[in-house]
């Protein structure tokens, strides 16, 4: 096993056991770091005209947000949640079209839209995070 292997390993037993102890709460937060996270090395991959990396880590960023919608409950008669699963479903969409034209503008206007939602769904008070989220009320 070379090394590099063996870091990718070791990073991810280290990613599945925070996620294992981390609250519900938190688990949604590190989905949003992961998908931000992957938009921001697509944007660098484009800039370095690396299509595959591109591909690759928009394809990681358009499955955790389809998590993220997989994860609310009650779409159909909470409006919150149904605003949610229509944002997260343009967000996905957006950036399909991202992928297939390299653009920088459609990644940073899912990047925006992600923020805004995490800089939301940091405020929920602490007493709230293991509790279901106000979308699944």
């Amino acid at each position: 096993m070379n090394r590099n292997h063996a870091s990718q390993q070791y990073l991810k037993v280290g990613l599945n056991s925070a996620l294992a102890n981390a609250t519900p709460h938190q688990q949604v937060l590190m989905l949003m770091n992961g998908a931000l996270g992957s938009i921001a090395t697509a944007k660098g991959a484009i800039e370095r005209n690396d299509t595959a990396l591109k591909g690759t880590n928009l394809s990681k960023a358009i499955s955790i947000i389809g998590g993220l919608q997989a994860s609310l409950s009650d779409t159909d008669e909470n409006e919150i949640a149904q605003n949610l699963d229509n944002l997260y479903a343009y967000m996905a969409e957006t950036l399909m079209k991202a992928n297939i034209e390299s653009s920088m503008d459609k990644l940073d206007e899912v990047t925006q839209l992600m923020l805004d939602i995490k800089s939301a769904w940091e405020k929920i008070p602490a007493e709230h995070h293991n509790t279901q989220s106000p979308a699944d009320k």
